[in-house]
């Protein structure tokens, strides 16, 4: 299963799209750790200190918004 993660990190928001929930749980597993990394499309990405995510389980409708 495949969706969007939204990441908050101090005054920002990152969306990160068509990833799968494992991904999601790797990332969630490492919120409040100093540095946050996932494997992302064949490559290890640091997202830095990420606090709470939140699990969209489609893609996100940019046109309408959500």
């Amino acid at each position: 299963m495949s969706g969007t993660a939204i990441l908050f990190k101090e005054e920002n928001v990152t969306f990160i799209e068509d990833i799968d929930i494992s991904v999601f749980q790797e990332i969630k597993d490492q919120c409040g750790c100093k540095t946050c990394s996932c494997k992302l499309e064949d490559k290890i990405v640091n997202l830095g200190a990420v606090s709470p995510v939140y699990w969209h389980p489609d893609e996100v409708d940019w046109e309408y918004g959500y």
